[in-house]
């Protein structure tokens, strides 16, 4: 009975070793998306955004080694979501997936499967307490972007100052982590021990610096949206840095109101073109003219249409309407002889 435990213990050992050393030669999907391995989902879901934009196939069009990236972040993203998939994962690696999917990723029935020897070897106990990365604010901005540049698309400089983190005298504990390692305590019988260690780093200060920051208008964007730099906010010793975000506010105006995709604007006549007509063109946002003229009678107050003169929307070749309202401007006196003429016209 001795020989035989020795023999399934030595058998344990070899799994440990193979999946440690496999663990080691094979790049970790927290390396592929960059995130630590106590990463939380929040910090997962950014850092996967953030570079599925830069490989994202339709930027990098031709570019092989992009796709292949942009495939690998996809797969991490999915197995790293996925609560029971990273579960496994943690513990066994790739290989422990293989087996979990080839059980048909259920960790009950009688397969006895990698989990279950793990399992068993280890006294029904390998939870691990996740490493939680501290994160510095995220700092949002109003910024009021001109009607001209949220038609036609446009930049802005902004000046920003935040805290930096500096050098300083004096010594400090860093990179706290948890480290989990097995003590044996009888035959075949293992005890996990749990023990926060940290290093020694050079200590640091927070001091406060200023830059110019380039931010890019997008056509179409509304009154809300966020324009995301990210990791630019607070940084956090230890940590990461927060985002900085702007969020984008419509400039008023001297000549068009904005209301959502469309536009408006008031145009006063006088009493002669609102009732025999006029020819008239008002200049838009990128200074295209745009006809408003009329063969009929003009209402005081009168609200026309003009389909496609808008606002264009976002990440969109379609636009909004113009909506022109026109003020009719009556004389403030007639003459004796005007009266009688208008009399005869329009009696």
């Amino acid at each position: 009975m001795a020989i035989r435990r020795t023999t399934l213990n030595l058998l344990f050992l070899a799994c440990i070793l193979s999946y440690t050393v496999f663990s080691i030669a094979a790049k970790s999907y927290y390396d592929i998306l960059q995130v630590p391995k106590g990463a939380s989902d929040d910090q997962i879901k950014r850092a996967y955004r953030k570079l599925a934009l830069k490989y994202h196939p339709d930027k990098n069009q031709g570019n092989e080694e992009a796709t292949k990236k942009f495939a690998e972040i996809n797969n991490a993203y999915e197995i790293l979501t996925d609560s029971e998939k990273r579960n496994v994962y943690d513990r066994y690696g790739e290989e422990g997936l293989k087996q979990y999917a080839a059980s048909g990723g259920s960790r009950g029935g009688g397969g006895g499967g990698f989990q279950d020897v793990f399992s068993q070897f280890f006294g029904g106990g390998m939870e691990e307490e996740e490493e939680k990365v501290l994160k510095g604010d995220d700092v949002i901005v109003e910024l009021e972007a001109s009607l001209e540049d949220l038609y036609m698309g446009g930049t802005m400089k902004v000046w920003r100052e935040k805290n930096v983190i500096k050098p300083a005298s004096g010594k400090r504990d860093c990179n706290c982590r948890n480290e989990v390692y097995h003590r044996q305590i009888g035959p075949g019988m293992y005890q996990q021990i749990t023990e926060q260690v940290c290093d020694k780093c050079p200590n640091v200060k927070y001091e406060r610096e200023g830059y110019s920051l380039t931010v890019d208008i997008e056509k179409g964007m509304k009154d809300g949206e966020e324009i995301l730099f990210y990791e630019d906010g607070e940084p956090k010793i230890d940590g990461e840095a927060g985002d900085l975000k702007f969020r984008i506010r419509t400039a008023p105006h001297d000549v068009f109101n904005r209301d959502g995709n469309d536009l408006r604007t008031t145009v006063t006549i006088t009493l002669v073109q609102a009732l025999v007509g006029f020819e008239k063109t008002i200049k838009h946002l990128d200074e295209h003219l745009v006809d408003i003229s009329s063969k009929s009678i003009t209402k005081p107050k009168e609200v026309r249409k003009f389909k496609g003169e808008g606002m264009p929307l976002h990440l969109s070749n379609k636009k909004g309407d113009l909506y022109v309202t026109f003020e009719v401007l009556f004389p403030t006196s007639l003459t004796e002889e005007q009266k009688i003429k208008v009399k005869e016209i329009l009696g």
